[in-house]
C-alpha cells in the first residue's frame, strides 16, 4: 500500500513538474564545515550511526553533529573506506589497513600492508573495499588483495581493474579491456568478455529483475541474461551517457541512483524514469559525484569532488526551489486546470509544460491568496482581486489587498477581507461584481461566518469585531468591537472556524465566543488539544487541519487522530513567519509555502520520525588525560577537571542535556557536545545524559558514575599526616613545656635572687635612709645648735652694742667732766668703730652661712643690686630679730631701721601688703 501511495505521489509530481526543479530533502556539507580536503572518495556508515568518509586529507568521522579528521601516519589521501562491525577499513597509496577505537575512545590505525612480506614498494592506490562473506577485498587498478584470517592474498590481473561488485554472493571483477571476471577460490575466472565492453569503464553490476544490470561510464547500461548482453532501453541511458556515469546504486525499493561527473545525481524508478535530478543548479554543492552509498535510514550519501551531501528519500518530501531568486517569498500555491500556480511577493507565476517558471504579465506585486471559486481561480492581490483565465489575469475588484475570501453560508455570494474593510462578490451572468459592505473600513485579514448574517473579523494588526449583515446580505447594519476588556491583547488576533465553532487565536491562547455573556472566553478544548501557542497553518478543510506548535513542529490532525508530519529540519529558516500556509493540491498532496519556493508532502503517508537515541560516550578526559570509557566509576581528583564528549549519530535534529541530580529534575544543555566540569565537591555522583530534539522528545538516559576524591586533608593520607603531625606537635609541646619549665625554674631562681638582692638593697637603702635621717637629724640638731649659737652671738652682740651705746651715751652726757674732750671723742669714736667692726660682721656672716649656706647666694643672684648694709638687714630679719634688736647691731636708730626696711622692700619689689619676713624666709 505504501508503495502504491508513493508511486501515485511521484506520478503526480513528475507528470506536471520539472525534474530539475523538484528535489527531495537533502543536506550539504562543504569542506569549510568539515575542515578537511575538498574531495571525498568514499563513505561508509556504522551500525551506531557514525559516518566515515575517505577524504583527501585523511579519514573524516561524522557523529551527527560534528566532524573529526584522522590522518594516516604517512599523511596520504584515503581513497576508500568500509565499516565492518567495529573496524573501519581504509585504502590509500601503498597502504591499506583498518582503524579501531581503543578502550579510551581514541581511533587507532592498524596497517595490514606488512602482511604482504615483500621488499619493494606497492606503487598502487586502493580505490575500493568490499566485503564478501568473511573476507575483506581491497582493489587497486592492478591487483585484488583478499584479507582473511589475518593473512593477505594478492591476486594479480592481466588488465586494469575498474571496479568490483558483489551480486548474489558472487564477486565480479570488472576490467577495462578483458571484460568481467569472477573471484573464486582466490583466483580470477573469466565471466563475460564482449566487444561492447572492450575499453569500457564498467561502473557497477547489480541485480535487475531476472538479469544483471551492467552500468558503464559512457555507453549507458546493459542487461546480461542467458549469456546475452543487451543494451537497456532505460530512459536514463541518454542522460548518463551525456553526463558520464561515475557511481551507481540500487535501492531496496527497486529505485536506482546514478551519480554523474557533469550533472550531479539522478534518482529513477525501477524502470529508469527520472524522479529527481539533484545538481548544483538546485542546491547540490558540486556536480561531480565520486561515490554513492545508501544507509539503513534510506539516506543517500553522495561523495563529491567538492564536498559531501546527504539525500533523504525515506519520507518522500519534495521541494520546488527557485535558485534564480526571481520568484521571491511564496504565499500560496494551488493546482488549477492541471497547472501549478504560485503566488509570491513579486507576483503570480505558473509552471508550464516544460516546468519552467513563467511570470503572468500585469501581476507584479504582492499576491496574498489563491482560491478556486465556482471553477474559477481568484487571485487576491495587493492591487485588488483578479480572475486567472488562460494564464492571464483580469481585474474584477479594485478594492486593494485581497487577503482572504469566504463563502456566505446558504448563499452563492462571497465576502473578502481587504485593506479597506469587507467586500462582497456576486456572480451575475458569468460576471463577477464587487461591492463594499460599508463600515468598518479597517484592514480585515481574517474572517469567518457564524451564520449567513454574522461575520467575525479580525483587524490585520489588532482588534476583533462582530458584524451583522442585513437580510439582503448587501451591507453591514451594525458591528461591535471587542477590545482588550475581553481579550488580554488586541494584537495578532486570528479568526478560524473549526468544527463549526468560531475560534480566536490570541497571544494568550485559544478563545471562543460565549453568547450568554456576549464575551470572549478561554477555549479549554483547543488549548488542551493542540496547545495555547499552536496556530493553524492550513486552509479550511472539512475534516483535517495543519497546526504548527510552539516548538515549530507541523502536525496534521484528521478525524481526531494526531499525526506528526514535519519537523523543523525540513523547513528551518525557510518559513515566512506569520504567513505560514499549507494549501491542498489534491486529496492527499499538500504544499507548504517557503521563502524561495514550496514543499510538497503526502499527508496519507506514514512519516518516519526518528526518536532521539541514547547518547554514546566518545571520550572522557580527567585533567586533560584520556581514561577508559567503559570504567564503571570514573575517579576524579579533588579540584580536578573532567571533560566528557558525547554523540548520538542515529539521532536527527538533536542536542544533548545533562543532570547531576539522581532524580533528574533539572536538565541543562550540553554546549558543543562536550561537557566540562570542575571544582566538584568530593563524594559519589551520577552524571545523567540524554538526547533531545526540537519536538521535545528525549532518549533513554546514559549514566556515568563519578567518584570525586576528597582533598588530601580529608583522605587517609591526610589522616596519617594528621596523626604524625599530632604526635610531632605533642612531642614538640612536651619538649617546649619541659624547656619552659626549666626556663621558668631558672627564671624563678633568678627572680628569687633578684628579690633577695632587692630585699638586701632595700634594707641597705632603708639603713642608708635611717643613717641619712640620723645624719639629717644630727645636722638639724647641729643647725639648731648653730642657730642658737648664732642667735646667742647676735644677742651677745646686741647686749655688747647696747652696753657700748650706753657707755657712749654716758660719755656724751658727761663729756664736760672730762678735762680733755679729745679723750671723750676718742672713746666715742672707738665705741662706734667697735659696734660697726668689720671683723665682727664677717664672723657673723660666716656663722650665718653655716646655718643658711645658700641664703646670700640666692639673694644676691635674684637681687644683685642689694648693698652690704641691705644684706645685713636681710640676715637679721631672717634670724627673726625685731627692729629694736637690729638697731644696735647696725648702730642706727630704730627709726632708721624702719626706714631701711621700707627701702629694702622696694628693692625687693615688694608691695606694702607683702611681708618682708615671709619673703626672706622663702630663701634657704
Amino acid at each position: 500500500m505504501r508503495l502504491r501511495i508513493y508511486v501515485l505521489f511521484i506520478a503526480l509530481v513528475t507528470s506536471q513538474l520539472v525534474h530539475a526543479q523538484y528535489t527531495p530533502f537533502f543536506e550539504n556539507f562543504s569542506f569549510s564545515q568539515y575542515n578537511a580536503g575538498n574531495q571525498n572518495w568514499g563513505v561508509s556508515k556504522a551500525e551506531n550511526g557514525k559516518v566515515y568518509v575517505a577524504n583527501n586529507n585523511g579519514l573524516l568521522v561524522y557523529n551527527g553533529l560534528n566532524w573529526e579528521l584522522n590522518t594516516l601516519p604517512n599523511k596520504t589521501t584515503i581513497r576508500s573506506v568500509l565499516v565492518v562491525k567495529d573496524k573501519i577499513y581504509t585504502g590509500s597509496y601503498e597502504e591499506f589497513g583498518y582503524w579501531k577505537y581503543d578502550e579510551k575512545g581514541a581511533l587507532i590505525y592498524h596497517s595490514l600492508s606488512h602482511l604482504l612480506n615483500q621488499n619493494k614498494s606497492l606503487n598502487e592506490e586502493f580505490w575500493q573495499i568490499i566485503q564478501h562473506e568473511n573476507k575483506i577485498i581491497f582493489r587497486s587498478f592492478l591487483n585484488v588483495y583478499v584479507f582473511e584470517n589475518n593473512t593477505i592474498t594478492k591476486i594479480k590481473s592481466s588488465n586494469t581493474i575498474i571496479s568490483c561488485s558483489v551480486v548474489n554472493n558472487t564477486v565480479y571483477v570488472n576490467t577495462l579491456t578483458n571484460g568481467i571476471f569472477t573471484l573464486e577460490d582466490k583466483t580470477l575466472k573469466p565471466f563475460l568478455n564482449s566487444k561492447e565492453l572492450v575499453d569500457t569503464k564498467i561502473i557497477s553490476i547489480a541485480n535487475y529483475k531476472d538479469s544483471l544490470l551492467i552500468t558503464t561510464a559512457l555507453k549507458g547500461s546493459y542487461t546480461y541474461q542467458n549469456n546475452s548482453l543487451q543494451p537497456t532501453t532505460l530512459p536514463i541511458n541518454d542522460l548518463i551517457k551525456k553526463h558520464q556515469l561515475n557511481s551507481f546504486l540500487k535501492l531496496k525499493n527497486g529505485n536506482m541512483v546514478f551519480g554523474t561527473i557533469k550533472n550531479g545525481v539522478y534518482v529513477t524508478d525501477n524502470l529508469g524514469h527520472v524522479l529527481f535530478n539533484i545538481n548544483k543548479e538546485n542546491g547540490l554543492v558540486n556536480n561531480t559525484v565520486l561515490n554513492l552509498i545508501a544507509d539503513s535510514d534510506a539516506n543517500i550519501w553522495v561523495c563529491l569532488d567538492n564536498g559531501l551531501s546527504k539525500i533523504n528519500l525515506k519520507n518522500n518530501i519534495t521541494y520546488y526551489n527557485d535558485v534564480s531568486g526571481k520568484l521571491g517569498a511564496v504565499y500560496d500555491v494551488i493546482k488549477y486546470n492541471n497547472t501549478i500556480y504560485i503566488g509570491s511577493n513579486t507576483g503570480l507565476y505558473y509552471l508550464n509544460n516544460d516546468q519552467q517558471l513563467i511570470f503572468i504579465e500585469g501581476s507584479q506585486g504582492q499576491v496574498w491568496d489563491l482560491k478556486i471559486i465556482d471553477n474559477q481561480l481568484f487571485c487576491g492581490h495587493n492591487n485588488g482581486t483578479y480572475l486567472v483565465e488562460n494564464k492571464t489575469i483580469k481585474l474584477i475588484s479594485n478594492f486593494t489587498g485581497g487577503w482572504t475570501i469566504k463563502k456566505i453560508p446558504e448563499n452563492n455570494s462571497y465576502v473578502q477581507g481587504t485593506y479597506g474593510g469587507l467586500v462582497k462578490f456576486n456572480k451575475t451572468q458569468d460576471r463577477w461584481s464587487a461591492t463594499h459592505l460599508g463600515q468598518p473600513t479597517i484592514p480585515i485579514k481574517y474572517l469567518e461566518f457564524e451564520d449567513k448574517n454574522t461575520i467575525w473579523a479580525a483587524h490585520a494588526y489588532k482588534g476583533l469585531i462582530k458584524a451583522r449583515l442585513n437580510n439582503t446580505l448587501d451591507s453591514i447594519v451594525d458591528y461591535k468591537q471587542y477590545t482588550n476588556k475581553t481579550i488580554a491583547s488586541d494584537y495578532n488576533i486570528k479568526v478560524y472556524k473549526i468544527k463549526n465553532n468560531i475560534c480566536f487565536k490570541t497571544n494568550d491562547g485559544w478563545k471562543t465566543y460565549e453568547p450568554l455573556v456576549d464575551s470572549i472566553v478561554t477555549y479549554k478544548f483547543l488549548n488542551e488539544k493542540i496547545g495555547p501557542q499552536s496556530d493553524v497553518v492550513s486552509e479550511d478543510l472539512t475534516n483535517s487541519l495543519f497546526f504548527k506548535n510552539q516548538k515549530g513542529i507541523i502536525q496534521f490532525k484528521a478525524n481526531n487522530n494526531d499525526k506528526l508530519v514535519l519537523t523543523r529540519d525540513y523547513y528551518d529558516d525557510r518559513l515566512i513567519v506569520g504567513y505560514e500556509n499549507i494549501s491542498q493540491i489534491n486529496d492527499s498532496i499538500y504544499a507548504l509555502n517557503l521563502n524561495n519556493g514550496f514543499l510538497l508532502l503526502n499527508a496519507n503517508q506514514n512519516f518516519t520520525i526518528n526518536k532521539p537515541i541514547k547518547p554514546l560516550i566518545e571520550k572522557i578526559q580527567v585533567n586533560d588525560i584520556r581514561v577508559k570509557i567503559d570504567t564503571s566509576v570514573i575517579e576524579l581528583p579533588n579540584n580536578g577537571k573532567i571533560s566528557i564528549s558525547i554523540a548520538s549519530p542515529n539521532s536527527n535534529n538533536h542536542f544533548f542535556e545533562y543532570s547531576l541530580s539522581t532524580n533528574a529534575t533539572k536538565w541543562d544543555k550540553v554546549d558543543n557536545e562536550n561537557l566540562v566540569l570542575s571544582n566538584i565537591k568530593n563524594g559519589d555522583f551520577s552524571i545523567l545524559f540524554r538526547t533531545s530534539n526540537k519536538a521535545g522528545e528525549t532518549s533513554p538516559i546514559k549514566t556515568i558514575n563519578l567518584h570525586v576524591l576528597p582533598p588530601w586533608y580529608k583522605s587517609n593520607t591526610g589522616f596519617i599526616i594528621y596523626t604524625l603531625a599530632l604526635v610531632l606537635v605533642l612531642g614538640i609541646i612536651y619538649l617546649l613545656h619541659k624547656r619552659k619549665m626549666k626556663k621558668e625554674q631558672k627564671l624563678l631562681e633568678i627572680e628569687f635572687k633578684k628579690e633577695q638582692q632587692q630585699i638586701l638593697k632595700e634594707k641597705n637603702i632603708e639603713n642608708d635612709r635611717k643613717i641619712i635621717k640620723l645624719k639629717n637629724e644630727s645636722l638639724q640638731n647641729e643647725i639648731k645648735l648653730k642657730s642658737k649659737q648664732l642667735a646667742n652671738t647676735a644677742i651677745a652682740l646686741v647686749k655688747k652694742n647696747e652696753a657700748l651705746l650706753e657707755i657712749k651715751k654716758e660719755l656724751q652726757i658727761n663729756e664736760g667732766q672730762f678735762q680733755n674732750k679729745q679723750v671723750s671723742k676718742r672713746l666715742q669714736k672707738k665705741i662706734d668703730h667697735t659696734i660697726g667692726h668689720k671683723d665682727e660682721w664677717e664672723i657673723f656672716e660666716y656663722n650665718f652661712n653655716q646655718v643658711h649656706e645658700k641664703f646670700f647666694n640666692q639673694l644676691k643672684t635674684k637681687h644683685p643690686k642689694l648693698s652690704h648694709k641691705d644684706l645685713k638687714l636681710c640676715a637679721y630679719i631672717k634670724m627673726n630679730l625685731v627692729t629694736k634688736e637690729i638697731a644696735p647691731l647696725m648702730n642706727i636708730s630704730t627709726r632708721g631701721i624702719e626706714t631701711h626696711r621700707y627701702r629694702l622692700k622696694r628693692k625687693l619689689n615688694l608691695t606694702s601688703e607683702d611681708s618682708l619676713t615671709d619673703y626672706l624666709n622663702s630663701f634657704i
